[in-house]
């Protein structure tokens, strides 16, 4: 893995570049004009995680360069300031590491640490150790909490101990509206959110026309897409696999007071089965799929894309909104998906500067 080099004044060339390549890979599907979104072109990350480094004395947070052509030949990279991050995490990192080198009880065998914030300033710190963390640990970790203004989460093996909570909550801002997102520790969820909320908005102006029809969501995550989108539609039903995020889906539609949307905890694979009837039980009765008229479709899979059998099953729906995360997958999916839809928008959402990484998003309109 290569540390991102942030210069923004080369970021208008680097995002052309992945202009240029994302053209190229789907030129076969001869698609309409790319939309391209930029990111701040740095303090973009609200989370990220550093390994500790200890020398003697000493200690830093630490990034490791991997050399390509030997995955086990790794250098070890100090970073005082990490640009990337969000200017929270920046403010925070001197601070935290002066407690650790003042704290024999903080920094004693501290492994590892993993800063969740938000747009508004909350911090959510995780200190990972390999060593039980007792009374002592606690009250420093307290003490500091109350200095720094966050919150702390401590981690070793088998314990997980939290002092304040173990989330944050975020609000973007998406048309106009407000909307809130509780977002738990250690879970998913999108770490550029001024990217996100761009996202959210062209998810909304691609579906703005189905007020009367209901929307099935696969791998939704906390219901990042599921609560931005509801309004837009009759109904909602949005299924993930991941018990914490599920739960997270749960809360967050609460906190918005979202009433036309529900989620399942079921496979994507699982749910496919459940639409052809070839699943039962309790779960897909509570589901009610005869009550629902679906005309789209919205998915933002990991990155290994969605497999055949899926891209059969969401090529059933009228229109198809994908979020993808790894344009190679998305281009075999779309081989498929092209076969029976035209893509009618097609974007370029730069959530990872200075990075090879590109996400895109498709919409897709059954001929």
């Amino acid at each position: 893995m290569a540390i991102p080099a942030v210069d923004p004044q080369r970021y208008d060339e680097q995002l052309d570049e992945k202009r240029a390549f994302v053209d190229a890979l789907f030129a076969p599907f001869s698609p309409p004009a790319l939309e391209v979104y930029a990111s701040p072109p740095s303090h973009y990350r609200q989370r990220c995680e550093f390994r500790i480094w200890h020398e003697g004395d000493d200690l830093f947070y630490a990034m490791f360069e991997v050399n390509p052509e030997d995955p086990k030949d790794k250098k070890v990279v100090r970073l005082d300031q990490y640009p990337v991050a969000s200017e929270r995490i920046n403010a925070l990192m001197p601070k935290l590491r002066e407690a650790f080198l003042q704290s024999d009880t903080l920094r004693r065998r501290l492994f590892q640490v993993e800063f969740l914030t938000t747009l508004s300033g909350e911090a959510l710190v995780t200190l990972i150790y390999h060593r039980p963390l007792d009374e002592a640990w606690e009250t420093e970790a307290q003490a500091l909490e109350k200095t720094l203004g966050i919150m702390i989460i401590g981690r070793s093996r088998k314990q997980r101990l939290v002092l304040t909570r173990d989330h944050v909550w975020e609000r973007l801002t998406v048309e106009g509206r407000s909307l809130d997102y509780q977002q738990v520790e250690n879970s998913f969820t999108q770490p550029n959110a001024h990217i996100c909320q761009t996202m959210l908005e062209w998810a909304r102006q691609a579906t703005r026309d189905q007020t009367g029809r209901d929307l099935v969501e696969l791998y939704c995550g906390n219901g990042n897409f599921t609560i931005a989108l509801a309004s837009n539609f009759r109904r909602v039903l949005a299924t993930e696999i991941s018990r914490t995020s599920v739960a997270s889906a749960n809360v967050n539609i609460e906190a918005n007071h979202i009433e036309n949307a529900v989620v399942a905890r079921m496979s994507a694979e699982e749910f496919s089965l459940a639409l052809k009837g070839e699943k039962t039980g309790r779960r897909v009765a509570e589901m009610e799929l005869d009550s629902f008229d679906f005309s789209t479709v919205l998915v933002d899979p990991p990155r290994a894309g969605l497999d055949e059998q899926s891209c059969r099953q969401i090529s059933e729906y009228e229109r198809i909104v994908y979020i993808s995360c790894n344009p190679q997958t998305l281009a075999d999916n779309l081989a498929l998906l092209t076969q029976t839809h035209d893509i009618e928008r097609f974007a370029l959402f730069d959530q990872f500067p200075f990075t090879h990484h590109c996400e895109c998003g498709v919409v897709l309109v059954k001929r």
